[in-house]
């Protein structure tokens, strides 16, 4: 499995990493912008991520604007439906409208900070990037 992990905390950000790194190989950025250019510049290399895990709260541009960005994207490019990369969002603001915001911009699971490994274990299985 191909990871992008879009994460400006630092702690957070080895936390993710050490966790999915038994899963497959995970690239990093630290913002929006670089999250949505690594995703765009893999799509056009023929190895697409399987999983992007974005973070809401990133400088220059936010979570919510990469994972519009990424959703764009794959629409120019064709891809849709069971087709379309994984996309797990993540942050401390678990307010209704947040969590809201994110599923209508194509986001395929929202999980609170701190992340839970646990749950981002149960949230993989239930996505089907990995079997028990």
């Amino acid at each position: 499995m191909k990871i992008l992990i879009a994460e400006d905390d630092y702690a957070s950000r080895n936390s993710i990493r050490n966790f999915l790194k038994q899963f497959g190989d995970c690239d990093i950025t630290i913002d929006g912008m670089e999250a949505s250019d690594a995703y765009l510049m893999a799509l056009e290399d023929g190895n697409p991520y399987d999983l992007v895990c974005l973070d809401v709260m990133m400088p220059v541009m936010d979570g919510y604007q990469a994972l519009e960005s990424i959703r764009n994207i794959e629409k120019s490019h064709g891809i849709s439906g069971k087709d379309a990369t994984k996309i797990i969002m993540s942050t401390a603001l678990n307010e209704e409208k947040n969590v809201q915001k994110a599923y209508e911009l194509g986001c395929t699971t929202y999980l609170a900070k701190p992340i839970d490994l646990e749950l981002l274990k149960k949230a993989l299985l239930k996505l089907e990037l990995i079997k028990e």
